[in-house]
């Protein structure tokens, strides 16, 4: 595999092209507005400045990094040469489901068509498609470039050799790819997303307030970062989606999203990206807590 298409220039999609680019390959980023792709470059160069100053990457590694990058706003453009194509889009099945027949479409027949969805079903996805057995699940961990888990998930019809491809191709990017049967939220999500709905529950009935919430998780249980904050920087968007997929497909009420998540989410306070969740992101970076107005 030499050239690698990166469909959606979010904070997936530009962590992705980054982790592949510096990893030596020719990657194409492509997304539907040139703002998105500029501002992914952006985001990238910033990034690259960062492993710099940490003394872990050159000047002219990071120039030869973005120099092999392209951005392009036109699918048509990067798929008929791509050896593996990676979408990155929102986490709406829909959107997913005509990007993969688009994809299968354009790319070339030995093109493997890789999604990096956080929980939505290969299978289903894979459904779109002519080429089912070439479809995989190929879920990096935020921010890409720093996490080393990859989820590598099978659909119904994927095959041993698509599988083993992409599996070895993850560890040449310096990742620790692990194999995940296709069920509804995979397994990262499906341990994570309960557990920051149940922070959520236990904010919506006044056991604690956030930043306590959090000090508990992060002092009594070790973890790095709480899960209202953690929510925050997923987006909080991304965690109601994922909630919703995992309580569509168990039908299990354990897995209905809180209220307070959904009335955030329909608020616009999505966390980091919008500037505000369950912490304060403005101007000043000082987390502080949200108004009690979305409180019962």
């Amino acid at each position: 595999m030499k050239n690698i298409v990166v469909i959606g220039a979010g904070t997936m999609g530009n962590g992705i092209a980054h982790t592949f680019a510096q990893s030596g390959f020719q990657v194409n980023l492509v997304d539907v507005k040139q703002e998105n792709l500029d501002k992914a470059i952006k985001t990238i160069t910033t990034n690259l400045d960062r492993i710099i100053a940490k003394g872990n990457l050159t000047e002219e590694e990071k120039a030869s990094t973005l120099g092999n990058i392209t951005t392009l706003t036109d699918l048509k453009d990067a798929a008929p040469n791509a050896d593996l194509i990676v979408e990155a889009a929102t986490e709406n099945l829909d959107l997913k489901l005509r990007i993969f027949a688009q994809m299968d479409e354009l790319a070339p027949s030995n093109c493997i068509l890789a999604t990096n969805t956080s929980s939505i079903s290969i299978t289903q996805i894979a459904a779109a498609t002519k080429r089912p057995e070439k479809v995989i699940g190929m879920h990096f961990m935020n921010p890409v470039p720093i996490m080393k888990l990859v989820e590598i998930i099978k659909g119904y019809s994927t095959s041993k050799e698509t599988f083993n491809e992409i599996f070895e191709l993850s560890k040449t990017l310096g990742k620790v790819p692990t194999e995940v049967n296709d069920y509804p939220g995979f397994v990262a999500n499906r341990i994570l997303m309960p557990m920051i709905n149940e922070a959520i529950e236990t904010l919506y009935n006044g056991v604690a307030g956030v930043e306590e919430i959090d000090t508990v998780m992060k002092l009594g249980m070790a973890h790095p970062m709480g899960p209202l904050q953690l929510a925050d920087f997923i987006g909080l968007d991304v965690c109601l989606a994922i909630l919703n997929v995992m309580y569509d497909g168990f039908k299990n009420p354990k897995y209905a999203p809180n209220p307070l998540l959904v009335n955030m989410v329909m608020a616009g306070k999505k966390g980091v990206k919008s500037g505000e969740g369950f912490y304060d992101y403005s101007e000043s970076k000082k987390a502080e807590k949200v108004s009690k107005m979305f409180l019962k």
